[in-house]
C-alpha cells in the first residue's frame, strides 16, 4: 500500500498547521510556520518510570515530584506510558491522568510524548485523540504485535496511515521486538515516512545497519530517527540520528545529554569514551534487570522508583548487588 503524500491535498496542510501549533493551541490553524518544516526531536528524553505506591496505586504526587528534578536537566522532552513506564498495566482512565499530571509539571518549552499504541486500530485513534486533550505533544505508537503472524508490511502501513489521519497531533512510530516480538519492517518505515503528520521512529532494536539504511532511505523526507536505547546511541549519532529516548536517562539524563552535545559538536573522542561508560549500566536497567533496576537505581540517584506493578517482582539481593556493580565500576556510584 503506497501512500500519495507528496500531493497537495486539505489534509496535508491541516496537518502541517496542526503539528506547529503551540500546545494548548493546536486545534488553531494560524499557527503555520512555513511549509517543510517540523517539529525537532533532536535531543534526548527519558520515558518515564510510572510511580506506585506500596499499594500498587498511581503515586501523582511522586511523579510531579520526578518531573521537577528533571526540570534541571536539558532535556528536549518527557516521554510517558512506554515500555518503561509499564504502560499494559495501567487503566485507561490512569494513562489519561498520568499524561494530564506530567503536562501540568513540565515547562511548557519542553516536548511530551505519550505512548498511545493498542491492538486495534480503531483503539489506537482513540486513545490518541484521548492523550492529545490530556496535553501530549506528539504521539508515541508501538507496532501491534498479538496477531504478529498477521502484521506484515501492508497492514502496519495501513495502521500506522489510519492513526496519523486521524491524530490532531505528530506520530512517532515505535518499535521494540524486545517487547512486540517484531520488528517494524524497514519498508513499511520507508512508506510511513512520507505521511506528514508521522514525525520520526524510535528504534529500540539496536541493530545499527538497520538504523542507518532508515536514515540513508528517509533522508528525502521530514522523518527523524531516535536510537531507542543509551547503549547504541553515539553510533546512531555518528549515522545521523536526531536523539534518544534511552530508559538509562531516568537516571543518567545529564550525561547522556553531555554526549549528545559532544556528538553535535564533533568531540568524538569525549563522546566515545562517555558512551563506553554507559554501556554496562544502560545494559543492567533494559536487557538484564529491566524496569525493577530501573526503579532501584532511580532510588540510589535521589529519584522516587518504588515498586513495579505485579506480576513484575522486585530484584533479589544477589542481583541488587549485581546491578550496583554496573554502576559503581564505571564510576557513576
Amino acid at each position: 500500500m503506497a501512500l500519495s503524500t507528496r500531493l497537495t491535498s486539505p489534509l496535508r496542510h491541516v496537518l502541517a498547521a496542526l503539528r506547529w501549533a503551540a500546545p494548548g493551541q493546536r486545534r488553531e490553524l494560524s499557527t503555520l510556520q512555513g511549509p517543510g518544516r517540523t517539529l525537532d526531536l533532536g535531543g534526548i528524553f527519558p520515558p518515564l518510570a510510572t510511580p506506585f505506591s506500596p499499594m500498587q496505586e498511581v503515586d501523582y504526587g511522586r511523579l510531579e515530584g520526578n518531573v521537577h528534578r528533571y526540570g534541571s536537566i536539558p532535556f528536549r522532552g518527557l516521554v510517558v506510558l512506554g515500555s518503561n513506564g509499564e504502560y499494559p498495566y495501567l487503566a485507561p482512565q490512569e494513562r489519561l491522568e498520568v499524561v494530564s499530571c506530567v503536562r501540568r509539571a513540565l515547562p511548557r518549552d519542553r516536548l511530551l510524548l505519550a505512548g498511545s499504541g493498542c491492538e486495534s486500530t480503531q483503539a489506537t485513534i482513540q486513545m490518541t485523540l484521548s492523550m492529545a486533550e490530556a496535553g501530549a505533544d506528539v504521539a508515541l505508537v508501538v507496532t501491534p504485535c498479538y496477531y504478529r503472524g498477521a502484521m506484515t508490511s501492508a497492514a502496519l502501513v495501513q495502521h500506522y496511515t489510519e492513526v496519523a489521519d486521524a491524530s490532531p497531533i505528530p506520530v512517532v512510530l515505535y518499535s521494540v521486538p524486545a517487547n512486540t516480538g517484531m520488528d517494524l519492517p524497514l519498508e513499511a518505515v520507508v512508506t510511513l515516512a512520507q505521511h506528514p503528520n508521522i514525525l520520526g521512529i524510535k528504534d529500540s532494536g539496536g541493530d545499527i545497519t538497520r538504523i542507518g539504511l532508515m536514515i540513508h532511505k528517509t533522508q528525502q523526507e521530514d522523518f527523524q530517527v531516535l536510537a531507542g536505547s543509551a547503549g547504541f546511541l553515539l553510533a546512531s549519532y555518528a549515522l545521523g540520528a536526531s536523539g534518544g529516548i534511552c530508559a538509562l536517562a531516568n537516571v543518567l539524563g545529564a550525561p547522556l545529554c553531555q554526549l549528545h552535545r559532544l556528538c553535535h559538536e564533533g568531540h568524538w573522542q569525549e563522546a566515545r569514551e562517555l558512551q563506553h561508560r554507559l554501556i554496562e549500566p544502560n545494559t543492567a536497567v533494559t536487557r538484564r534487570f529491566g524496569i525493577p533496576g530501573l526503579k532501584k537505581v532511580m532510588e540510589w540517584f535521589g529519584y522516587y522508583g518504588g515498586p513495579c506493578r505485579t506480576p513484575l517482582a522486585p530484584l533479589s539481593p544477589p542481583q541488587v548487588e549485581e546491578l550496583r556493580g554496573a554502576f559503581s565500576s564505571n564510576g557513576w556510584l
